[in-house]
């Protein structure tokens, strides 16, 4: 798996448990085009091929169009992409491991470029704020179904 960079300005990890399979959960997070159903930031999801590494995916969070290249795909254990917007380049990278019947989920994602380096402060705390929303409706998604 591509690691993120741990020299960026921006740099987010978090963890959950989710009260549910591992195939479910990766199920869920690896369907491109339902992000929008369930990730409420999350608009107008394509991925442009099927899901392997080097396919890629255009979206919208918060209303910034985003590209964005997987770089691994290891059923129920990574998942990974990098993403490009304004300048920016993302490195985002999920891990799950299974736990008797509960799934681990972990998520590390690091930003550069200009602008993450002018409003490092800003974009951090979003980044922060952004992962605990989306590992939130994941876990959600996921424990409900």
């Amino acid at each position: 798996m591509k690691s993120i960079n741990h020299h960026a300005p921006v740099q987010c990890s978090k963890t959950i448990t989710i009260h549910a399979g591992i195939e479910k959960v990766w199920e869920i997070m690896t369907n491109i085009h339902q992000w929008a159903a369930w990730q409420t930031d999350i608009s107008d999801p394509v991925l442009k091929g099927s899901l392997q590494a080097g396919t890629g995916f255009d979206w919208k969070t918060d209303g910034a169009k985003i590209h964005s290249v997987l770089h691994t795909v290891e059923p129920y254990q990574h998942f990974g992409w990098t993403g490009k917007t304004f300048g920016i380049f993302a490195i985002h990278n999920w891990t799950l491991e299974e736990k008797g019947g509960t799934t681990l989920v972990t998520v590390d994602e690091s930003m550069e470029g200009l602008l993450t380096k002018v409003f490092k402060k800003s974009f951090n705390r979003n980044l922060e704020k952004g992962m605990e929303k989306w590992l939130m409706l994941l876990k959600a998604t996921c424990e409900k179904q």
